[in-house]
């Protein structure tokens, strides 16, 4: 009897321990699909030329135009709704948060150091781009880890050529 119960024990923490390690990889893989999902928003949103300013021979970036396409890919690979709000096929639970969305012209000096002290986060641009951060939070699977949240950043620069 007591080999049966020692079994049982032993089995509960064996258990336990492998959802706790499915856990922790499903939370790394959510960071690295947001950590990608918010890249390409960037790449995205830096690519936006202002074409009267180009028409002028500077290299800008449009606004408007690039916020919405940061958006439009922010939603788009991490399946949100226009709210922000995962669909039902997402990975995600809770909505997703863009804090930061901030577009460096030319009204700077390059080389450029974009530096954030509340989020610590720090991107030198050599030319226009755009900085994003973005607050995602883990939707637990099994409930052993406490809840996760993160501020995902990324910066990208418009691209010459």
């Amino acid at each position: 009897m007591h080999k049966l119960l020692l079994i049982v024990i032993m089995m509960s923490v064996w258990i336990s321990s492998h959802l706790l390690q499915v856990e922790e990889e499903l939370a790394m893989r959510t960071l690295f699909l947001g950590k990608h999902a918010l890249n390409r928003a960037a790449h995205a949103a830096a690519q936006q030329l202002d074409s009267e300013a180009l028409g002028e021979g500077e290299l800008r970036i449009a606004p408007d135009r690039a916020e919405a396409e940061a958006i439009r890919y922010l939603r788009a690979n991490l399946l949100l709704d226009s709210a922000g709000e995962p669909l039902p096929q997402s990975f995600l639970k809770h909505p997703v948060q863009i804090v930061v969305f901030e577009i460096i012209n030319d009204d700077r000096d390059f080389p450029y150091t974009y530096r954030n002290e509340a989020f610590q986060y720090e991107a030198t641009l050599e030319r226009p781009g755009i900085v994003l951060i973005a607050h995602v939070v883990y939707p637990r699977a099994f409930g052993l880890l406490d809840p996760i949240e993160w501020h995902i950043k990324g910066a990208a620069e418009l691209t010459a050529g």
